[in-house]
């Protein structure tokens, strides 16, 4: 890639919201550097981009390996925008019973992950003289539900990174926009949180008519990069009209 094209980094764009928010800012003419632990995903996609006219290249990366994502920093020319999207959620236990290592591995991945990856590519996002960290969050991050414990605990702990982030660094050239997600409909999410039982994944969808799709999601992404460098979008919180809170959701079987 010229060392002049705007490069946009996205962790976790194998899937889901991390593959959605690529596509886009690819289409709004960023170099999109595709970072995930599933190679085959990432290369597929980027070669996908490049097809289409766009500009893309492919890294495996684990953000929760420390020395990897040093290695992936130092090896970019540059980065003006780094989408933090690689996360996830393990289990819906109470938390008398929830297992400690799942909450271990949501705080790795939620937290940690993105404090290795930002950490690592501030001092470029910072010599762009424009920089934007995206922080997915969501709703989670907000607000507790029953049976959501250390997903809930991760994801407040994402945000608070986020809002200390910006606290720190105010007067550089970097912007710090948290994106917090309601219900969203991805291929995966669910499916992961349930270990592969998509009935029990279904069941979370089941009567809402239209949840967010990861394209809605996307979408925001572009928009809140897209302002004028001026212009900082704190937290900007996306549910479907279905969902009021975490736990108000309209069904039409009227279990909600």
């Amino acid at each position: 890639m010229p060392s002049s094209a705007r490069t946009a980094v996205i962790t976790g764009a194998s899937s889901g919201i991390g593959a959605a928010s690529a596509r886009r800012l690819a289409d709004d003419g960023f170099h999109v550097v595709l970072t995930a632990r599933r190679g085959d995903r990432v290369e597929a996609l980027a070669k996908e981009l490049t097809a289409a006219g766009r500009t893309a290249s492919a890294r495996v990366l684990d953000i929760t390996d420390r020395a990897a994502v040093d290695a992936f920093a130092a090896g970019l020319d540059r980065c003006d925008v780094l989408v933090n999207n690689a996360g996830g959620a393990l289990g819906a236990d109470p938390v008398a019973t929830g297992n400690p290592d799942d909450w271990r591995a949501m705080y790795e991945t939620n937290v940690i992950g993105t404090l290795h990856v930002t950490q690592a590519l501030l001092p470029a996002l910072t010599a762009s003289g424009d920089g934007t960290v995206v922080v997915m969050s969501s709703t989670a991050g907000l607000g507790t539900y029953e049976g959501g414990a250390g997903y809930v605990a991760a994801k407040h702990g994402e945000h608070v990174l986020a809002e200390t982030l910006r606290l720190e660094i105010v007067g550089t050239p970097v912007r710090v926009v948290e994106i917090a997600p309601g219900m969203v409909r991805t291929d995966e999410f669910a499916a992961v949180r349930f270990r592969g039982d998509t009935e029990q994944a279904a069941k979370v969808y089941e009567g809402v008519a239209e949840p967010l799709t990861a394209e809605d999601i996307a979408e925001t992404v572009a928009w809140t990069v897209s302002r004028p460098s001026h212009v900082n979008i704190d937290l900007l919180v996306v549910r479907p009209r279905a969902q009021a809170s975490n736990t108000k959701v309209h069904r039409e079987r009227g279990d909600g």
